[in-house]
């Protein structure tokens, strides 16, 4: 009797003692883990905690995203899937195809995000015609940052040609100075490349390279010409460059260590973060020729178990692609908003420079996806053509060999 009452008791202070219902919950694994990153995704985490919701965080250092994918595919194979991914482009439809993205159409819908997101940017966020993914941004890659203080002071000007681009780096060698700060990882020899690409073979044959695949584009006399242009590149990064992140690259820019970098606007990020102003410490350009690449940074949802978790997900895609965090992150991650509805008064003038270049490479058919940053191609065929780029950067084999073996390799990948 005793005993059955002491449970009893036991159980109403238990009951009393409990928490109430959990709100929305979210463990978001992503890749922002640099100064400027880390401070656009402490927005979207208070905006989120603002809204009731409880936010774990699983940053994975690397600004490829690599390690990141690492990780996530060890918690899926484990059956224990975080409940919001970083992921972006056909790595999208590639987890959509493994059955494990959860269906935020009723969000989408209920937000109008088909009327207000760009068609080529809906179009990735969906997998089957159902929405699968939600944008945070527009990222632009093949853009020029520069020290303003170390251009002027050797007289030289923003290039416009590539051949502008070497003669300022002879200059600057000749003065001393690092004419091109980078890091010797994959995916940033990646992003020179492509940048150089765009700039030597065109939209047109860009597109048919890196997107379409040609092999007749692969293995022309034009990708030849890109190859000699990046050896050139080669020869304007300091010795210590091997395994340097992006973003120590960027400060080599801010502190007058080097003139250059061929980035995308995450730097920008990096640069505003310390302070620095736009035009007066640093310039932007886009690089030498037409065109415009982008990357778009979002969020899939995964299937998880849990009303909490999916009250997560769905508050998560709502608060994504608002327009209150669509400005807030943009103006400290240096992007630009995926929605076209969002005003830019409050953007510097590279945002400016950005949103009009996008608009008008929509509407000429230059607005390409990046194939270093995931949104042309899938893993197989754009490891295939990084792995050459690398090899070529980091070697002394001939253009000619290099474009052979780049056409060998994107054939032996599909």
């Amino acid at each position: 009797m005793k005993n059955t009452a002491f449970a009893a008791v036991s159980a109403v202070a238990l009951a009393c003692a409990a928490p109430a219902a959990a709100g929305p919950q979210a463990e978001v694994l992503h890749w922002w883990t640099s100064g400027g990153e880390a401070k656009s995704a402490a927005v979207l985490q208070q905006e989120f905690a603002d809204n009731g919701g409880t936010w774990t965080d699983m940053p994975v250092a690397g600004g490829g995203g690599d390690a990141a994918m690492t990780a996530l595919r060890a918690r899926v194979l484990s059956g224990n899937a975080p409940t919001a991914v970083q992921l972006k482009g056909p790595a999208i439809q590639e987890w959509y195809e493994e059955g494990v993205l959860a269906d935020i159409s009723s969000v989408a819908e209920a937000e109008g995000w088909g009327d207000v997101l760009p068609g080529s940017i809906a179009e990735h966020m969906k997998c089957e015609g159902k929405w699968c993914a939600a944008p945070v941004n527009v990222h632009r890659v093949d853009w020029i940052w520069a020290n303003a203080a170390l251009l002027e002071a050797n007289g030289i000007e923003m290039p416009q040609t590539w051949e502008d681009f070497n003669a300022a780096a002879d200059k600057l060698m000749a003065a001393g100075i690092t004419p091109l700060a980078h890091g010797g990882q994959a995916w940033q020899d990646a992003t020179v490349f492509e940048a150089v690409a765009l700039g030597i073979l065109g939209p047109e044959d860009f597109r048919k390279a890196f997107v379409d695949l040609d092999m007749d584009t692969l293995k022309s006399g034009k990708m030849a010409a890109v190859f000699d242009q990046m050896r050139k590149m080669r020869g304007f990064v300091d010795a210590n460059f091997p395994g340097r992140d992006w973003n120590l690259a960027t400060s080599m820019v801010m502190n007058g260590e080097a003139a250059f970098q061929i980035m995308g606007d995450w730097a920008k990020g990096e640069f505003l973060a310390a302070g620095k102003e736009p035009g007066k410490d640093f310039l932007c350009a886009s690089v030498p020729g037409d065109g415009f690449l982008y990357n778009v940074d979002s969020f899939a949802m995964f299937e998880v178990d849990g009303e909490d978790k999916q009250a997560g997900q769905d508050l998560l895609a709502k608060l994504i692609v608002g327009p209150k965090f669509q400005e807030v992150f943009n103006l400290n991650k240096g992007s630009i908003p995926a929605r076209v509805d969002v005003k830019l008064d409050a953007f510097d003038t590279c945002a400016h420079l950005s949103a009009k270049d996008m608009g008008d490479s929509a509407d000429n058919g230059s607005l390409l996806p990046s194939y270093a940053h995931g949104m042309a191609l899938r893993g197989a065929q754009s490891g295939a053509i990084t792995d050459v780029v690398t090899a070529h950067f980091n070697s002394d084999m001939s253009s000619a060999e290099a474009v052979q073996m780049l056409a060998d390799a994107v054939a032996n990948s599909l």
